[in-house]
């Protein structure tokens, strides 16, 4: 596909950097994209232009910890080298003695919640967004867990309100046996029907408020990261389409693991790469024409530490360009050099070879 890069919108995440309503970030994407190091760069980013940053993991297998090489928890830690970037893993299945306000005399609660599918999860995330709203930070970056757990906890506010229906229905239903047993067993008012409709009740009311808040594009954006192969393209359509049914703004895609030119100067396995990667490239930008598209070049090594992720993130602001521009002298000249050098090779064991028959 032969077009111009000023067809499409602006190749980076400035328009993130520049929307200064934003108050939360979601970045997700298929297993084994590169979400993590992205959320990470994008969160020193914001830091950059923000009071206060907080990254969350709320994938179980947390990495936080290895791409900042600090140890993170539950609770929003400083992380080394800033004055305002918080981090902090929670998981959120967490169990209810976990959870602020559960106790074991809430059985009835946790059974209820075990009942209805999908439920605990909701009444945990929830629980982790009550306490995050209570924390004062300007804007939080979710380093999401990979697309299909992702997706199930967007749906939360629907599955609650799906399982409070439920509850409502049972309490129509059996409110006054409930009641009879409380009394019987000598329970107090805390423990009654309707101090667990308040419970659920509270709940479901920072459920609507977070909804409305995600569905608010001034509040809440959803990063796409993806590498240029079919599964994360289909992947990636999946994730925008179901973003787009739960009315979830999403307008910026990155393409991770990218091959360029000088990276395969000679290498046929690597050409046949770039060329694939290249097709699924072009399909990126004719399904997302009006999306920031940001190319992200596959590196040597990982991107782990501050630095190698400060230094990383020079590519999010910048659409990345091979330090030898293709037909020029330099790399023709660089091309000569490595033929020559794959040749002495060629010599050297040629050499061995002809030495050994001698040999032999």
């Amino acid at each position: 596909m032969a077009t111009s890069d000023q067809e499409f919108p602006d190749g980076t995440v400035q328009n993130i950097l520049d929307q200064e309503t934003l108050r939360w970030v979601f970045v997700g994407g298929k297993g084994g994209v590169g979400k993590t190091t992205c959320s990470s760069i994008l969160s020193i980013l914001l830091s950059r232009v923000r009071a206060s940053v907080l990254i969350i993991s709320t994938d179980p297998a947390h990495n936080l910890s290895d791409a900042f090489q600090q140890r993170f928890t539950k609770t929003p830690t400083l992380v080394n080298g800033f004055s305002n970037l918080y981090a902090m893993e929670v998981d959120p299945t967490i169990e209810n003695e976990d959870i602020p306000g559960v106790d074991g005399s809430d059985s009835f609660v946790s059974d209820l919640a075990n009942a209805i599918p999908g439920i605990d999860e909701a009444m945990s995330f929830a629980e982790m967004l009550k306490l995050v709203q209570t924390l004062d930070y300007s804007v939080i970056v979710f380093d999401t867990a990979p697309t299909g757990h992702t997706l199930r906890l967007l749906q939360f506010p629907s599955t609650m309100e799906k399982g409070l229906a439920k509850v409502m229905a049972l309490k129509n239903k059996f409110g006054g046996m409930l009641s009879q047993m409380s009394r019987v067993f000598g329970a107090g008012d805390e423990f009654g029907e309707e101090a667990i409709l308040g419970k659920l009740e509270g709940m479901k009311d920072v459920i609507e408020q977070v909804n409305r808040q995600f569905k608010d594009p001034d509040l809440t954006t959803f990063v796409c990261v993806c590498i240029p192969e079919f599964l994360s393209l289909y992947e990636t359509e999946r994730l925008v389409q179901e973003l787009t049914k739960f009315e979830i703004d999403t307008r910026n895609i990155l393409i991770n693991q990218v091959l360029h030119d000088e990276e395969a100067i000679e290498s046929k396995l690597l050409k046949a790469r770039m060329r694939m990667q290249q097709k699924y490239i072009d399909q990126f930008y004719v399904l997302y024409d009006d999306f920031h598209i940001t190319k992200l070049p596959l590196l040597p090594e990982e991107v782990c530490g501050v630095e190698a992720l400060k230094s990383f993130s020079t590519h999010f602001l910048k659409p990345y360009e091979p330090s030898v521009a293709k037909g020029s002298a330099e790399y023709l000249e660089m091309r000569v050099n490595v033929l020559k050098e794959r040749l002495k090779d060629a010599e050297d064991e040629l050499d061995k070879a002809r030495k050994g028959k001698q040999k032999a």
